[in-house]
């Protein structure tokens, strides 16, 4: 109960830390902002922030795109559903050009709903193209748990809900991650320090041609 109720309080504090910190880099900047909406993945879990791909993305626009600047939204253990609550609000406040959505893994181990699960990714990427934002869906795997028909539906629901909405498919960024033990922790489940160059090494291609385009 006690580690429940620590997990619940440290989450609210990271999440509001978080968002007012990128507040606090949109306010100060002129130019245009990308928010990544995540899990634990993109949460730097089991290791600092500035240690997780999403500080590393930072660190690589601050030298390519001077004007861009990266609000982190992501949460441990994000759902489809939560990301889609937290999304109106942030959007108002950082009004970003781009929203990277890596969300799914903790949807797909629970055996969420296909359908309900689309709906949200859907829901998410016009939320976003109405706020004048182009969307990047994030690929994600999971284990067989539920049977192939459940991984299967769940894998092509990225590339549905792109096409259906026109936005972009990105890679599954835990591609030569996931099947290297020694670029995941001991759960199997979450990559190493070591690991996240990979991880932004394969988000950037897709990132850059969106960031190269003229906004809408």
């Amino acid at each position: 109960m006690l580690r429940r109720f620590l997990f619940r309080v440290l989450r609210q504090r990271l999440a509001l830390g978080l968002l007012l910190l990128g507040f606090a880099q949109t306010s100060a900047a002129t130019g245009q902002s990308v928010l990544v909406l995540g899990d634990s993945i993109s949460a730097a879990y089991g290791m600092s922030l500035e240690e997780g791909w999403v500080a590393l993305l930072a660190d690589q626009l601050e030298a390519s795109h001077p004007d861009t600047v990266v609000v982190n939204a992501s949460i441990s253990g994000e759902t489809s559903g939560g990301g889609l609550r937290r999304l109106p609000q942030l959007l108002e406040q950082h009004q970003p050009r781009i929203v990277i959505i890596e969300l799914g893994g903790n949807d797909g181990l629970r055996g969420y709903p296909v359908n309900r699960f689309r709906d949200n990714l859907r829901e998410m990427a016009q939320l976003s193209q109405q706020a004048g934002a182009r969307v990047i869906f994030l690929s994600m795997e999971i284990p067989p748990n539920y049977g192939s028909r459940y991984t299967r539906l769940f894998r092509e629901s990225f590339g549905v809900v792109a096409e259906e909405t026109g936005s972009v498919l990105g890679p599954f960024m835990l591609e030569g991650v996931a099947t290297e033990p020694s670029l995941m922790q001991a759960d199997g489940i979450h990559p190493t320090v070591e690991a996240q160059p990979a991880l932004l090494n394969n988000v950037w291609p897709t990132l850059q041609s969106l960031l190269d385009e003229p906004a809408l």
